[in-house]
């Protein structure tokens, strides 16, 4: 499967699927899928890093595969694990007379296998978007366990020898930077840094996902949402939460985004109460 013809091609079909991606991104997202190299999508929470993957998803028409990934994720919920409980029941079932070696063979084949995100993309032979989503907030351990799929695309399980991918999928990996990945990892990736759009291109963005806003009260939305991310707040406003913003506007039928409307759905953008604080004081607004 070709994914993209050019990376032209890419930014068009990613915008017709309301991913609006700029050269670097258009770029790279074309690279990936003609190179068969994984991407590593690096950069703040909130920037489009995770939605990049499920507008690939959306664009080619294939499957989405998402391994969420967080602290303590281990190969059982990773890779695969064996349905013990299943086996158990077999080996009951067999009885004492059947020799442990032909038992052995018996509960370690494919119907005791339970397969998990990793394992499920490298067996599909669909077009598959493989999303590892978050590769920072694992253990280091866990990276080794990638190196194997990132390197050759394929799963050593021991009890049935190395599986290949039928397929390659599209693999898309995001990280917030909490941690320094590994060399090993990014020798293996194309990268792609996704930091907060400009003031323009967010406009853009916004109006292309809430095409009823009026263009005054777009640029306050977007020039309010530039001013609170130079704040030191916990959580920045997102991408995301701009175009929920602009939603709520609409909902509100608020056509001037004055320091009560800020006030009053400033929730939508601001998702802690020290952030409140801090932007009421530094914005110096009015109730």
């Amino acid at each position: 499967m070709t994914w993209f013809a050019s990376p032209a091609d890419a930014a068009e079909r990613l915008g017709a699927v309301g991913y609006l991606a700029d050269p670097a991104t258009a770029t790279t997202t074309f690279l990936a899928g003609a190179l068969e190299k994984p991407m590593l999508v690096e950069g703040p929470a909130g920037v489009g890093k995770t939605e990049l993957a499920k507008a690939v998803a959306r664009a080619t028409g294939a499957e989405l595969v998402r391994l969420q990934c967080y602290e303590g994720l281990d190969e059982a919920r990773a890779l695969y694990e064996w349905n013990y409980k299943k086996q158990l029941l077999r080996i009951q079932a067999s009885g004492n007379d059947q020799e442990w070696s032909a038992t052995h063979d018996d509960i370690f084949t494919e119907e005791f296998l339970l397969t998990r995100p990793l394992l499920t993309a490298i067996r599909r032979e669909e077009p598959t978007v493989l999303l590892i989503d978050e590769v920072d907030k694992t253990d280091v351990e866990v990276e080794g366990l990638l190196l194997e799929v990132l390197s050759d695309f394929q799963v050593t399980i021991p009890e049935l020898g190395t599986i290949e991918a039928l397929r390659r999928p599209l693999v898309v990996l995001t990280s917030n930077a909490s941690r320094e990945l590994s060399e090993a990892v990014k020798r293996r990736c194309l990268y792609l840094h996704l930091d907060y759009p400009d003031a323009e291109r967010e406009r853009e963005i916004v109006a292309s996902q809430v095409p009823d806003l009026d263009d005054r009260v777009a640029e306050q939305l977007v020039a309010t949402v530039g001013r609170l991310r130079e704040l030191e707040l916990k959580k920045a406003p997102s991408i995301a939460e701009s175009v929920d913003w602009a939603r709520t506007l609409i909902a509100l039928e608020i056509r001037d985004l004055d320091d009560k409307a800020v006030n009053d759905t400033l929730g939508v953008v601001l998702k802690h109460a020290s952030d409140h604080e801090r932007a009421i004081r530094e914005l110096r607004l009015k109730k």
